[in-house]
């Protein structure tokens, strides 16, 4: 059991959340599935969404973990047919799957710090770049395309895509997911207006700096002590400390609920304890 920040309820409503074997959507999973939702949590990672289901399911919520490439149609279509099956026609999407790769990231922050025998922007791999690209905006595309067609037949439902606050401004080091998810960020504001006259509505959240599996190494020496880059966000943070997981799940929550935000839709919600209002001085 999480603590739940909003006390909504989801009863009889089909939330699908694609990422869900991570830690962030696999709390978004676990919070929706709290409020009363049949929630099917897709993944590459299958073990770890069946783990999650399992667990769901042992506490008395309604949970099913699905192994799902979000980069397939095909499997994307075959999760589908299962979602319908198994629980029935998606209310709620929550594209939740994405990422960075090492391969997409130089070593240094500024050209003319460059070491020799480090990656520098020129030595960036064509392949890492379109993996990134394609895992957060097809990753976005491929399941909406899927699982909208519920909504758009019921004339009613929620996307919430997974922006991030680099999408604002851009970060060192990582240009294709910085430039990928400014993509999702777009890509919302785009799907708000393409699916305004069918009931769906579609917003994004957009995370400050959160420790993640993903982000440890960018953030953290080996031997587990901040870097100089923890240094500088956290420097660069009015509130001097990074994002919690969890403290992404009231607006989650909140932007799918149709009682709470029946009027908001192409927006993009910062959650970054203050980052992007601070100008360093």
């Amino acid at each position: 059991m999480i603590k739940l920040p909003l006390n909504l309820d989801f009863s009889g409503k089909v939330v699908v959340v694609t990422g869900a074997g991570g830690l962030i959507c696999g709390a978004m999973a676990r919070a929706f599935a709290q409020c009363g939702a049949k929630v099917a949590a897709l993944d590459l990672n299958e073990d770890a969404v069946k783990k999650l289901a399992k667990e769901l399911k042992s506490e008395g919520f309604i949970c099913e973990g699905y192994e799902a490439n979000v980069l397939e149609k095909e499997s994307l279509e075959e999760v589908h047919n299962a979602v319908l099956r198994d629980l029935g026609e998606c209310d709620v999407l929550v594209n939740g799957a994405g990422g960075n790769n090492p391969r997409a990231t130089t070593d240094n922050e500024y050209h003319h710090e460059a070491k020799e025998g480090g990656k520098s922007f020129f030595d960036l791999e064509a392949s890492g770049v379109d993996f990134v690209f394609k895992l957060n905006f097809q990753g976005t595309l491929l399941p909406t395309q899927v699982f909208a067609k519920d909504m758009a037949d019921k004339k009613s439902g929620c996307i919430l895509n997974v922006s991030s606050m680099n999408a604002y401004t851009p970060l060192t080091k990582i240009p294709a997911y910085s430039a990928a998810k400014a993509g999702i960020s777009n890509f919302t504001q785009w799907l708000a207006t393409h699916f305004a006259g069918t009931g769906i509505r579609c917003n994004a959240i957009a995370p400050g700096f959160l420790v993640s599996a993903q982000n440890k190494a960018l953030l953290f020496n080996q031997d587990g002590t901040p870097n100089a880059r923890s240094a500088k966000i956290l420097n660069g943070t009015p509130t001097n400390r990074f994002v919690d997981a969890g403290e992404l799940l009231g607006a989650t929550l909140f932007l799918c609920d149709e009682g709470c935000a029946s009027a908001i839709t192409g927006v993009v919600l910062p959650i970054d304890c203050g980052f992007a209002a601070y100008s360093g001085v």
